[in-house]
């Protein structure tokens, strides 16, 4: 029989993000009692490449702290429901484009639970799932959680749950807006984690029951910052952190790379610096009408208040390097650069070029695409400079020789 860890965090997988909860959940490592640990993504290189080195570098005040990876390193989660080792709140910290396969993989969860008898339980032992990651988002992935177990239902892998258990199910996946931060130096084996101070994460979905429970491990038991959201609306809460992405991320990918290719680093700081002031507001405006024609936004509210707010967080944060200016670093340094946008811009561009449309607001969605472009060109151009650098320095060795 399946059971839960009672009062156990999953981390799902180890990364910037993860690692940034992991440290702070286990009160800067003084609490390492095995009750938090991460939870490989299947299929995952990095995880691999950590089981290879067989730890877990994380930089601290104090120094480098190894965490052993046979210790808080479990498997994907079916192997750790055959094990014992399901948690009973996995933090999802993928990136967007993964989570997905992490729905999938609840689904599969859920079948297995239903094989063993326990899934129509009072209290079945499915985790609480909390998706971390930055985008516009948590509806559509709802969504396809609904129709993967009714495909389930369809297929006579699990049983009719309408109008009982279905719920109970559904509950169980919540949305997490964070502002936790955090660093990741190298690849592989190598790879060192710098987390960043404690940040909010606020929790919204599920019912109001799986919240709290939520917020007693996390916030309670483990002194992490979680709250409630002061409005049940996850999508709100999504469109409150893109006005903070947006500014941070995507303008922060525009001004750190120059027309020629070169390429800055830019912290949050430098970010509001050097990105037009009128330029920031007119894309937050654009967001927040958006936000209001979703319902996300009271049609009443004041856009200058929501606007000082973003613009204060962000400023709070201004010697964090933000994570998609990270991302692009991290790749120029590997030679892996695409001429793409990442996973978190486009997360949050899709999003509202879709619900601009739908809204009747074709002027805000041709703006939106054309940034998407416009963000296009300079990681295109940057990805050219890469190879040209690259070519250079292989023309040169071979002259050497």
């Amino acid at each position: 029989m399946t059971a839960i860890q009672k009062g156990s965090i999953g981390i799902l997988p180890p990364g910037a993000l993860g690692v940034g909860f992991f440290y702070h959940l286990t009160r800067e490592l003084a609490q390492l009692d095995e009750d938090t640990f991460f939870i490989e993504r299947r299929h995952s290189k990095s995880a691999a490449s950590l089981r290879e080195s067989g730890q877990i570098a994380i930089a601290t005040p104090e120094g480098i702290h190894n965490i052993a990876c046979d210790r808080f390193l479990k498997p994907d989660l079916l192997t750790c429901c055959e094990s014992g080792d399901l948690p009973e709140i996995v933090l999802v910290c993928t990136n967007p484009d993964q989570i997905l396969d992490v729905i999938t993989g609840i689904v599969e969860l859920s079948v297995r639970l239903h094989d063993a008898g326990q899934l129509l339980q009072p209290e079945p032992p499915l985790p609480l799932f909390i998706l971390c990651a930055n985008g516009i988002y948590f509806q559509r992935f709802r969504q396809i959680f609904v129709e993967k177990i009714e495909e389930a239902i369809l297929f006579g892998r699990l049983p009719e749950l309408w109008p009982d258990a279905m719920p109970k199910v559904v509950c169980r996946l919540l949305r997490g807006i964070t502002i936790q931060t955090g660093l990741r130096e190298g690849g592989g084996a190598r790879t060192l984690y710098r987390p960043g101070p404690k940040g909010q994460t606020r929790i919204a979905g599920g019912d109001a029951r799986t919240r709290q429970r939520c917020l007693e491990i996390l916030a309670e038991d483990r002194n992490g910052w979680f709250e409630q959201a002061p409005y049940s609306s996850a999508t709100r809460l999504e469109f409150d952190k893109a006005l903070i992405n947006l500014t941070s991320n995507l303008l922060g990918q525009i001004c750190a790379i120059d027309d020629r290719g070169e390429f800055t680093p830019l912290n949050a700081g430098q970010v509001l610096e050097s990105a037009p002031a009128e330029e920031i507001r007119e894309l937050l405006h654009r967001v927040f009408r958006v936000g209001q024609m979703v319902r996300a936004y009271d049609l009443r509210e004041d856009f200058e208040v929501i606007f000082q707010e973003a613009i204060a967080t962000v400023a709070a944060h201004g010697t964090h390097t933000p994570s998609s200016i990270q991302w692009v670093e991290m790749n120029l340094r590997r030679g892996t650069l695409k001429p793409e946008i990442t996973p978190t811009e486009s997360w949050l561009l899709e999003p509202l070029i879709r619900y601009a449309r739908a809204s009747g607001l074709e002027e805000t969605a041709a703006y939106f695409q054309t940034l998407k472009e416009r963000l296009t060109t300079k990681l295109q151009r940057l990805a050219r400079r890469q190879e040209e650098t690259t070519s250079q320095f292989f023309t040169k060795k071979g002259d050497k020789s």
